[in-house]
């Protein structure tokens, strides 16, 4: 009976994420594919980062982040949120930043969740971090120190471009449930 039932508890786990995906526009389709692009590579880069998807209670990833300036500059991105490897909603990421800046500059990010208090923080869009203040830049073997800050954990991937910082500012984030 009991080994009937995992099939069973699989087969309706995957349909309750593909109905997930089904409720999504086809721009949240993109970023939701770009997203697992974007997981591979992480894992690819560091292969350790495959235990903090897999333990983390939640995680967000944005995986196509734009980001530029000239004295005064900003950054932008969208992305997924995961709760038990099942997606719960979309995310958006805002930054401003001034100080010496000059370039711009490709990268995609990921936010992990210790618990249900740092995930609520972030639904509520009560999450913000100073920029580039708490995020460790991926290498290989980068996430084997990494520890939880107030319940969350941050990692970044450059994709292109070159961009020269010594700014101040803050990421501001906001969640969208796609149940609604």
């Amino acid at each position: 009976m009991k080994y009937t039932m995992l099939p069973i508890t699989m087969a309706l786990s995957l349909l309750l994420s593909l109905s997930s995906i089904a409720q999504m526009s086809s721009k949240d389709e993109k970023i939701f594919k770009d997203a697992q692009t974007a997981k591979e590579a992480f894992i690819d880069t560091d292969g350790l980062m495959k235990n903090l998807f897999s333990d983390a209670y939640a995680y967000a990833i944005l995986p196509n982040v734009g980001k530029g300036g000239m004295g005064i500059g900003g950054a932008a991105g969208n992305g997924v949120v995961f709760k038990n490897d099942q997606l719960i909603g979309m995310a958006k990421m805002t930054q401003l930043t001034i100080g010496f800046q000059w370039g711009g500059q490709a990268y995609r990010e990921v936010i992990f969740f210790e618990n249900s208090e740092a995930l609520e923080r972030f639904k509520e869009n009560r999450l913000e971090f100073s920029a580039q203040a708490s995020a460790v830049a991926v290498t290989a073997g980068a996430s084997a120190n990494a520890k939880y800050s107030d319940g969350v954990m941050i990692f970044t991937q450059t994709k292109g471009g070159l961009m020269y910082e010594a700014s101040i500012g803050g990421q501001k984030f906001s969640f969208r449930d796609i149940s609604e």
